[in-house]
Parts: C-alpha cells; sequence; structure tokens
C-alpha cells in the first residue's frame, strides 16, 4: 500500500497537520453524497503530497464512524434491544427490529465485493478506477442518477416502514461505492429516494447501514495503514482519525437538518462541476 508521501526529514507538526487536513475532507465528505474517497485522493494530489492510498482512508474513516456511532447511539441501542426480543421471540414485526435485519443483511454485499478486491486485485491502490478521469466520469453519472431519483422519488415512505428487501437493495447500492467516485452516501441516498423513502430519512438509514461497513474496512486496513514509514509514527493517523471524527458529527447534523427543508439538486450540482472539472484537469496533464 502507498501512504501520503510524506518526506522521513518532515518534522511531526508538519506531518500531523497533513492528515488532520485529510481528516478535515473525509469527516466533510463521507456523509455527504460526493464521495470522500473521491476528494481524500484529490484533494492532496492538489496539494502536491500525492495520494495517501486505500489503507490510510480507510483507517481515517474511523473516525467517522465513531461520529456516527455516537450520534446515533440510541437508535443504536433501541435496534439491538429489539433485535434481541425479536430473537427470543422469534417475531420480527418491530420496526427496530426490521431495521437491524434490513442493515446487517445491506451489510453483505459490500463485504463479499470488498473481500472479493482484497483477493482478486491486490494493487487495487494502483487500478485504473483510481484515476482522475475515471473518477470525474463515476461522478457525473452518479450526480445524474442521484438527480434522477430526485426528480422520480415519491419521497413517502418513512423508516419505520423499513423491509427486509430495503436492506438489500439499498445494501447492493452501497456495494457501488468500492469504485472511487460513486460514494457510499451518494449511492445509498440514491437507491433509497428511488425506493420511495423521504429524504431525511433515506439518509438516516445511510448513515446506519455505512456503519459495519466502514468499521470492517477501517479495521481491515488498520495494520497496514500504522506500517507505513511515517514522519511521527503513529500520531499523524491519530490526529487524521480525531480531525474525521469531529468534523463528521458537524457534517451529520447539519445533512439531516438540511435534508429536511432542502432538495439533493446542490449535491448534484456539485457533483457535476467536480466530475468536469476533474476530466478537464486529467486532459491538461496528459497533454
Amino acid at each position: 500500500m502507498v501512504a501520503v508521501p510524506v518526506e522521513q526529514s518532515l518534522g511531526v507538526v508538519e506531518a500531523c497537520w497533513r492528515y488532520g487536513v485529510l481528516g478535515v475532507v473525509q469527516g466533510l465528505t463521507e456523509f455527504l453524497p460526493i464521495s470522500s474517497t473521491a476528494h481524500l485522493k484529490v484533494v492532496p494530489v492538489l496539494l502536491g503530497w500525492g495520494d495517501p492510498g486505500v489503507s490510510v482512508t480507510a483507517v481515517i474513516q474511523l473516525g467517522s464512524i465513531a461520529a456516527v456511532i455516537g450520534f446515533f447511539r440510541r437508535d443504536l441501542q433501541q435496534v439491538a434491544r429489539a433485535m434481541g426480543a425479536a430473537l427470543r421471540q422469534r417475531r420480527w414485526q418491530e420496526p427496530d427490529a426490521r431495521l437491524g435485519l434490513a442493515i446487517l443483511l445491506g451489510t453483505l454485499p459490500i463485504l463479499v465485493a470488498g473481500l472479493g478486491i482484497k483477493l482478486l486485485v491486490p494493487d487495487f491502490d494502483h487500478s485504473p478506477l483510481r484515476s482522475l478521469t475515471s473518477i470525474g466520469v463515476v461522478s457525473i453519472v452518479m450526480a445524474l442518477l442521484l438527480g434522477l431519483a430526485e426528480q422520480l422519488g415519491a419521497r413517502r415512505r418513512a423508516l419505520d416502514a423499513v423491509r427486509v428487501r430495503d436492506g438489500w437493495l439499498v445494501g447492493f447500492a452501497q456495494a457501488l461505492a468500492l469504485v472511487p467516485g460513486v460514494s457510499r452516501s451518494g449511492s445509498t441516498l440514491t437507491a433509497a429516494l428511488l425506493d420511495g423513502w423521504n429524504r431525511a430519512d433515506a439518509a438516516r438509514f445511510s448513515f446506519l447501514l455505512g456503519i459495519p461497513a466502514i468499521t470492517i474496512a477501517g479495521l481491515v486496513e488498520l495494520k497496514d495503514a500504522f506500517e507505513q514509514p511515517l514522519a511521527g509514527g503513529a500520531l499523524p493517523l491519530l490526529v487524521g482519525i480525531a480531525s474525521s471524527a469531529l468534523v463528521s458529527w458537524l457534517a451529520i447534523a447539519w445533512l439531516l437538518r438540511f435534508l429536511q427543508q432542502h432538495s439533493t439538486w446542490w449535491f448534484v450540482g456539485y457533483r457535476l462541476f467536480f466530475g468536469m472539472g476533474l476530466i478537464l484537469w486529467a486532459g491538461r496533464l496528459a497533454g
């Protein structure tokens, strides 16, 4: 795996600054439908730091998962209690029990796909899918799909009406996020909107569904990331995780309030602009 190319002579303070910036980028983009993977590649490259690589970005995501667990701790407690009762009584009519089952089943597609990539594509860090052109094209495609979902979605369903099939549907959409530029929150929000969910509850389910997937991805890459030759040792990564957690908490709170009163067209426009900018930039570099 390739970490951010921090020179060995670089001081601890500068290394912490760089990873702190990556944490802020991660926190801002993980839960907004604009692709954290794409921004964690593009922003450091623009700043002249290089591509941080899959391992480092996955570990910094642990800050985001700490934030989402803390933010939705009461929801998670209710889901855990409801699932425990459902297992004992073998009755899954309770909305929180169905939500927990949907989260578990919806996590399976991305686990299977992620394991396949880990085993079959060991050099995924350098895959053509992580090129600027590819990320730009994917960003535009996903923007158009989100716009389609915004236009066609009924926006009538609430979280208490969740069904097991919702877990599968949104879970398969989440698996698409393994392609850089797709955006996990963007693909799941798009699928949920097309399935008739209201915007705020679609985002809420997207956040809850992401907890197992992001946690597992971060833990799997933890060992590789901390073995990277970073100036300052593990401290820069810890700073990145901390800044990611703080900014993620603020982003979650903001997005839930925003989607209660606004549409996703702002994100559609941003992703179109971002994608076209990347394609033009890649063209200039190639020329």
